[in-house]
């Protein structure tokens, strides 16, 4: 794995796990009922704090984190647990991935068949080309495309089974929901083709020099960017990269 794939495990267990959870995450604790749940905390703004998937261990649930944010996390949900019969604690199990047919107890990714399955049970993890596979599936990660500034629709969360509006309250609930059912996204991450490279982070702009986003990720031509729509419509630029967008 690359530096920005290290993950790390927290372990949730006591009576009141799953409906501690199910007032703080994005989906639906319920669904740990049919395998992996993609999720995230949100702050009361509905921005983007940390994405995680939760798994099903038996009376506990586990946390499978990016590995910088762990300790925030595990900070974070101390603090909103008060009185709750909960216990959170670090789980010294590894986690591998394959795009190969399922092993016997690993889990399908749930944000697309395509990035295939996740183990906690000490399988091999295979030699995949990820960056590659994010991009072409248009999936942001922790530490690149996904930041304090986000909010989670526009990075995609709802096409990546991140965000479940049946559920009921959540911290940063009232944004989210405003976001989807009040506002057209003009804003958001997109795939683009690449001619050339620049630096993660560098910001695009349209050809008159107008700001018009931020490059992230890049593979095989292609490119993960945040981008204003309404000046995505003709020929951008990241330094010495040429973009372009077609939706």
């Amino acid at each position: 794995m690359t530096e920005f794939q290290q993950r790390r495990l927290l372990r949730i267990s006591g009576a009141d796990a799953r409906s501690f959870l199910q007032g703080l995450i994005t989906n639906d604790v319920n669904k740990l009922d049919q395998g992996l749940v993609y999720t995230a905390l949100l702050t009361p703004q509905g921005k983007y704090m940390a994405d995680f998937f939760l798994v099903p261990d038996g009376e506990s649930i586990l946390l499978d984190t990016d590995a910088a944010q762990t300790d925030m996390l595990a900070k974070r949900l101390t603090m909103y647990k008060l009185r709750a019969d909960v216990s959170i604690e670090e789980d010294e199990r590894s986690v591998t991935r394959g795009t190969s047919e399922t092993p016997e107890g690993a889990f399908a990714d749930p944000r697309s068949n395509a990035l295939g399955w996740r183990s906690y049970a000490g399988h091999a993890d295979e030699n995949v080309d990820w960056s590659a596979l994010y991009v072409a599936h248009s999936v942001p990660n922790a530490g690149r495309e996904l930041s304090a500034d986000s909010f989670i629709l526009e990075m995609g969360f709802e096409r990546l089974n991140g965000v479940d509006f049946k559920k009921g309250c959540y911290v940063g609930q009232e944004i989210t929901a405003r976001m989807k059912h009040k506002t057209e996204l003009r804003k958001g991450l997109a795939q683009v083709s690449i001619t050339g490279e620049a630096p993660i982070g560098t910001d695009i702009t349209t050809a008159d020099g107008k700001p018009a986003g931020t490059l992230f990720s890049q593979s095989n031509g292609h490119a993960l960017a945040y981008l204003r729509f309404d000046r995505a419509t003709g020929a951008l630029n990241a330094k010495d990269a040429q973009i372009t967008y077609a939706p």
